[in-house]
C-alpha cells in the first residue's frame, strides 16, 4: 500500500516546566541564541536526519525536541499538487488545486517592482495556507539564447532587470513565513543536457551578468534559501560547487540561509559534505529506487555522511553549519512567532494573476492604430489557432500545475465581446493534442485529423468577412517547445503556423497575431502583419488578461525583458559562444566565448545585425512625450552621487503607463564594456495630458565594471553618458558627465 504524503508538523514543543524550557522556544530570545540551543541538544545521527530527504518534498524534524519537518514544493508559477510519498504520482487529493500566475518572464515584462510584490505575497499566502514553509522558486537565470526550455521561468536577459524584480517577490513570500528558494545558483542558461555540461565563462561575464541577480536576492532580498543549479561549473557539479558556494554565496556575499539540491542534482558524498550543499533532495528519480526499506538513509548527505563521521574521516564542523542552517529555516518558517496563516483561491489572488498579466503583456507592433478592437463597428471576430483553447498551466516541467480554472483567449474573448459582435473559431493548425503531465489531465480533447490545408482553407474561409481575425499561436509547454529538461530545436515557430499566418495576411488587413510563448520567436511574416502581440502563459487569468488589452479596457504597458532576434545566428551564443544542442550524458565544455555581450549588449555593438524587437521594447494606445534629460553637475566623485531628471507626458486620449529606462555609457574604459547597460528603470502611469518628472541617482555601484585581474569592481574615472530610452534603441536623450 502506498504511502500518502502528511504535511502537518509539530509546531511546540510538548509542555515543559518553566525550569525545563529551552531557550530555542523562547522567541524574545536572539535567534542565533535560540539556534546553538538546539544544536546542543541534537544527537548526531538527528543532525542527520535534518540534512536530506524522508520523501519526495520533505525532511525530517526532530519530534522528540518539537522541531518540524520541512515541506516544499514546487512554484514559481503557483503551488505544485500533492504527490505520493516516494514519487511523483498525484496523491490523489481533492482540495490541492491553486492559482496559476502568470510565468515569470511575464511578470519581468512588467518592469514593476510593485507587480513583484504582489506576486509574491499571493503565491506566498497559497504557499502557507497548504502548509509549506519553502516555495521553490523564484528563478533568476539568464536568457543567454532563446533555445533554452526553461526560459519562461526565468526573468529575461538583464542582470539589472532580473535583480530589481527579485527581490519584491521574495519579499512578498517570506512575509508569509515561506522561505523562497532562488534558483538556479548558478549559470543554467539550456536545458538540454543540464546534468553534464562545464560552463566555461569569464570572471567578469560571471559576475556582471550572471550573478547579479542572486546577489540582489540574498543581500537585499534576504533569501532564506538558494537552490544550487544542475550544470557543472570548473568542473563541479553546481549543488556542491566549492567556488559558487562556499567562496561567492557564503564567503563574500555572507548568506546564512539553506543551501537545497536540485532534485537528483547531487553527485559525490565528499563533495556535498565540503562543498556548501546544506540539504539533499531528490537524490534518484525515485525515493525507493535502491529497493531498501529506506531508501532516503543511502543519499549522499546519509548514512554515508554518518559512517564517515563515525570512522575518523571527516570532522562535524561542516555538518554543525548544515545543521544551523536548516534551523534557521525552522525558525524564519515553520516556529515563527505570529506566521499568517495563508489563503488560497481567493478573489484577491485571481485579480492578482489577472493584474500581473495586464501589465506584463507586450504590444509589439500596432499599425495604423489596429488595436484596440472598437466593438461598436465590429461585426464579427474570427479566432484562429490552437493556443487560443489549449490549456497551458499543465506542463512545462516542475511548474506544471493543477488549478481551480483557466481562462482560455477564445473564452476570455467571448466572454467581454459578448452580444456585441460573432465570435467565430477556427483551429488553423494542430500542434500538441495531448494534455498531461505527472497525472495531472486537462480533459480536453485537442485531437484533428484534418491536413494542413484543409486547416488553412477554413482559416481564409472564416477570415474573408471578419471585421479582425486574431491568430493565437506561439509555442506551448511539451517537450521541444517552452520545458523543463528540452530545449527548441530552432527560432521557427512549429506546427506549419507561418503558414496558416501567412495565408491569413493574404486573406485580410486586419489581422492579429498573438504570441504565446515564455522566448523569442522568428517572425518571417513580421512585415505582412499590421498587429503583433507578446503573450506570455499568463495561467488562470489568461483569457480575460488577453482580451481586455485587445478590447482596450487596460492600455498596454508591458516591455521586453529579452530581445528577439530575426534569427538564431544574430544570438551571440550561436554566432561566438558555444550551444550543445545534442544529447550526451558525458561532461563535456560548454565555452561562453561572448563574454559579458549578450542580449542587447550584443545587438548594440553590431552595424549590420538589427533585432527583430529590441529589450525594453512596448507600444501603448496612448503616446509619451520625452523632454530633455538634466543633471544636477556635470561632475561626480567616486563617494557622491548623481541625478539625472526627466519629464514624461502623456500627449494621447487614454490614460497609460510608460516604462522610463536609464542606460550608461562609459565612453573610455581599460577594459572592453557594452555600448550601454540598463542601470534605472521607472514605471510612471500618467491621465491625458498629465506630466511627471522622473529622477534617477546615479552612483558609484552604476558605472562600475569587474576586474578580473583586480577580481574588484572597478569604477573608473572619465566621461560617461546617462541616456534615457523608451527601449535600448529608443533614445530619447543624452546627459554627458564626468567622474573625478
Amino acid at each position: 500500500m502506498k504511502k500518502v504524503l502528511f504535511t502537518l508538523a509539530l509546531a511546540v514543543a510538548l509542555p515543559l516546566s518553566a525550569q525545563q524550557k529551552p531557550v530555542y522556544l523562547d522567541t524574545a530570545k536572539p535567534l542565533e541564541e535560540r539556534v546553538e540551543d538546539v544544536l546542543g541538544r541534537l544527537t548526531l545521527k538527528e543532525k542527520i536526519a535534518l540534512i536530506h530527504a524522508q520523501s519526495k518534498f520533505s525532511s525530517a524534524g526532530v519530534p522528540r525536541l518539537g522541531i518540524p519537518e520541512t515541506w516544499t514544493t514546487d512554484g514559481p508559477h503557483g503551488i505544485r499538487p500533492e504527490v505520493l510519498w516516494d514519487e511523483w504520482n498525484q496523491a490523489g487529493w481533492t482540495n490541492d488545486s491553486c492559482v496559476a500566475y502568470p510565468a515569470l518572464t511575464c511578470l519581468a515584462a512588467t518592469w514593476n517592482p510593485e507587480m513583484s510584490m504582489l506576486y509574491g505575497k499571493s503565491i506566498g499566502e497559497e504557499a502557507r495556507y497548504r502548509n509549506k514553509n519553502m516555495l521553490l522558486g523564484p528563478g533568476v537565470n539568464i536568457y543567454r539564447t532563446p533555445l533554452n526550455g526553461r526560459n519562461f521561468e526565468y526573468m529575461g536577459e538583464d542582470p539589472y532587470l532580473a535583480a530589481h524584480m527579485v527581490v519584491p517577490y521574495i519579499q512578498g513570500v517570506q512575509q508569509n513565513g515561506v522561505a523562497a528558494c532562488v534558483k538556479h545558483f548558478a549559470l543554467n542558461n539550456q536545458e538540454i543536457n543540464r546534468h553534464s555540461l562545464n560552463v566555461v565563462v569569464d570572471d567578469r561575464a560571471l559576475y556582471e551578468i550572471y550573478l547579479p541577480a542572486f546577489k540582489a536576492a540574498v543581500q537585499q532580498g534576504k533569501a532564506w534559501a538558494i537552490m544550487g543549479a544542475y550544470n557543472l561549473y570548473k568542473g563541479q557539479h553546481c549543488c556542491h560547487n566549492e567556488y559558487l558556494l562556499n567562496n561567492i554565496l557564503k564567503s563574500e556575499w555572507g548568506f546564512d540561509g539553506v543551501v537545497v539540491s536540485d532534485w537528483g542534482g547531487t553527485h559525490d558524498t565528499d563533495e556535498a559534505i565540503a562543498n556548501g550543499l546544506d540539504m539533499e533532495f531528490g537524490t534518484g528519480t525515485d525515493g525507493l529506487a535502491k529497493g531498501t526499506n529506506n531508501a532516503y538513509d543511502n543519499y549522499h548527505l546519509a548514512m554515508p555522511y554518518l559512517e564517515r563521521i563515525q570512522k575518523g574521516k571527516v570532522g562535524t564542523k561542516e555538518l554543525d553549519d548544515k545543521v544551523r542552517r536548516v534551523l534557521r529555516l525552522a525558525f524564519r518558517t515553520t516556529m515563527s512567532e505570529g506566521r499568517p496563516y495563508g489563503s488560497m483561491l481567493s478573489p484577491e489572488h485571481y485579480a492578482a494573476a489577472r493584474r500581473i498579466g495586464e501589465e506584463g503583456i507586450v504590444l509589439l507592433k500596432n499599425a495604423n492604430g489596429l488595436l484596440p478592437i472598437d466593438l461598436n463597428k465590429t461585426k464579427k471576430i474570427a479566432v484562429v489557432g490552437e493556443n487560443a483553447v489549449k490549456m497551458m498551466t499543465v506542463g512545462g516541467g516542475s511548474s506544471s500545475l493543477k488549478v481551480q480554472r483557466e481562462i482560455s483567449p477564445l473564452d476570455g474573448i467571448r466572454q467581454r465581446v459578448g452580444d456585441k459582435a460573432e465570435v467565430v473559431y477556427v483551429r488553423g493548425y494542430v500542434g500538441d493534442a495531448s494534455g498531461e503531465y505527472n497525472g495531472v489531465v486537462t480533459g480536453q480533447n485537442l485531437e484533428d485529423n484534418r491536413s494542413p490545408e484543409e486547416l488553412i482553407a477554413e482559416a481564409v474561409e472564416a477570415a474573408a468577412d471578419a471585421d479582425y481575425v486574431i491568430f493565437i499561436g506561439g509555442l506551448n509547454k511539451s517537450a521541444g517547445q517552452d520545458s523543463e529538461d528540452s530545449d527548441r530545436k530552432g527560432l521557427e515557430l512549429s506546427y506549419g503556423q507561418d503558414n496558416v499566418i501567412s495565408a491569413l495576411a493574404k486573406a485580410t488587413k486586419n489581422l492579429v497575431v498573438v504570441n504565446i510563448s515564455g522566448n523569442a520567436i522568428a517572425m518571417p511574416w513580421v512585415n505582412e502583419v499590421p498587429a503583433i502581440v507578446q503573450d506570455w502563459y499568463i495561467g488562470s487569468e489568461a483569457g480575460d488578461a488577453l482580451a481586455s488589452i485587445l478590447m482596450g479596457d487596460v492600455n498596454p504597458s508591458g516591455k521586453l525583458p529579452f530581445t528577439f532576434p530575426v534569427k538564431l545566428e544574430d544570438v551571440p551564443a550561436h554566432s561566438l559562444g558555444e550551444y550543445v544542442g545534442e544529447r550526451n550524458r558525458q561532461v563535456q565544455d560548454v565555452k561562453y566565448n561572448e563574454s559579458i555581450f549578450v542580449g542587447y549588449r550584443w545587438t548594440d555593438k553590431q552595424k549590420k545585425v538589427k533585432p527583430l524587437f529590441p529589450f525594453g521594447h512596448g507600444l501603448s494606445y496612448t503616446t509619451f512625450a520625452y523632454g530633455k534629460p538634466t543633471a544636477d553637475s556635470k561632475t561626480m566623485s567616486a563617494d557622491g552621487a548623481l541625478t539625472v531628471k526627466v519629464t514624461v507626458k502623456n500627449t494621447g486620449t487614454r490614460a497609460g503607463q510608460e516604462v522610463v529606462q536609464l542606460y550608461i555609457s562609459d565612453k573610455k574604459s581599460s577594459l572592453p564594456r557594452p555600448v550601454k547597460e540598463l542601470k534605472g528603470f521607472r514605471k510612471v502611469k500618467l491621465a491625458p495630458g498629465e506630466e511627471k518628472e522622473i529622477a534617477f541617482t546615479i552612483d558609484k555601484e552604476a558605472l562600475s565594471f569587474f576586474d578580473d585581474v583586480q577580481y574588484a569592481w572597478i569604477a573608473e574615472p572619465g566621461k560617461f553618458e546617462a541616456i534615457i530610452a523608451a527601449s535600448a534603441t529608443d533614445i530619447k536623450g543624452v546627459v554627458s558627465f564626468e567622474l573625478n
